[in-house]
């Protein structure tokens, strides 16, 4: 090979550069793909029936658990709502439903959770800073809080369907209404929900040592008096000395026999 011909060559990091870029934007491009098809389709019929299941496997009770949950009141916005309950929906499979092992319903718990993991690709998390906006703490029946659940799957297999890039959103705006709106009620005395059971807790001990004091004394007042006064009996009826009795009686006596 001629001195001209090996510096007519092209060094190897010339095409390599290139190449390396080719592979990476087929691969993300395919990934890509991939994501979109897999948001698409990824809660099937089978899981709502899963949860179905669950919601008739249920005992009817009016024991109530405490939940944190999305206020819908303040969130109205669809798809922003979906996205910041399917954080909170997580949590709740994760910590707050509970059944025994080697169950079907604890089987069926595990297919939802590795459904959440899987959904996970298909959010944007947008509200790191927002956490607890449009949050507020709910307390409802196990069944009320699955037939939740179940409602939040739904729409999000509908929205899926329809655009599976529709929860990249930036719902930022909406979240920080809900903070404004939560910033704006606490001077109305909207305080620590958990602060009035409290107050009341101790209030009503020192009202009723307060009432027992009073009607102690009061009782110890009407004993110290009732011993104090004097028996009184009323005298026997005299009659006046001028009485117009009197004078007859004189008057028979002084007459002469």
């Amino acid at each position: 090979m001629t001195a001209r011909g090996a510096a007519g060559r092209c060094p190897p990091t010339a095409w390599l550069g290139p190449l390396l870029l080719l592979v990476w934007l087929l691969v993300s491009g395919s990934t890509a793909e991939e994501v979109s098809e897999n948001c698409s389709h990824m809660i099937g019929d089978g899981h709502l029936k899963v949860l179905q299941q669950l919601i008739d496997s249920q005992m009817e009770t009016a024991c109530q658990i405490s939940f944190d949950f999305v206020d819908q009141e303040q969130l109205t916005d669809p798809v922003c709502y979906l996205k910041k309950a399917f954080l909170l929906v997580q949590d709740i499979l994760e910590d707050t439903m509970r059944f025994r092992d080697d169950t079907p319903n604890a089987n069926f718990l595990v297919q939802l959770q590795e459904l959440s993991l899987r959904l996970k690709s298909c959010f944007t998390k947008d509200y790191d800073e927002q956490d607890k906006a449009c949050v507020r703490t709910f307390s409802d029946t196990p069944l009320r809080l699955l037939e939740k659940i179940k409602n939040v799957f739904n729409e999000t297999k509908n929205l899926l369907k329809k655009d599976w890039n529709i929860f990249s959103k930036n719902c930022n705006n909406s979240f920080a209404k809900c903070s404004s709106q939560s910033h704006e009620r606490r001077p109305e005395g909207r305080s620590d929900p958990q602060l009035p059971g409290f107050v009341l807790r101790l209030l009503v001990p020192s009202i009723i040592l307060v009432l027992l004091a009073v009607g102690g004394l009061l009782f110890y007042r009407r004993r110290r008096w009732s011993h104090q006064k004097p028996w009184t009996v009323d005298p026997p009826m005299e009659q006046p000395e001028s009485s117009p009795l009197n004078q007859d009686e004189d008057r028979q006596v002084e007459l002469p026999v």
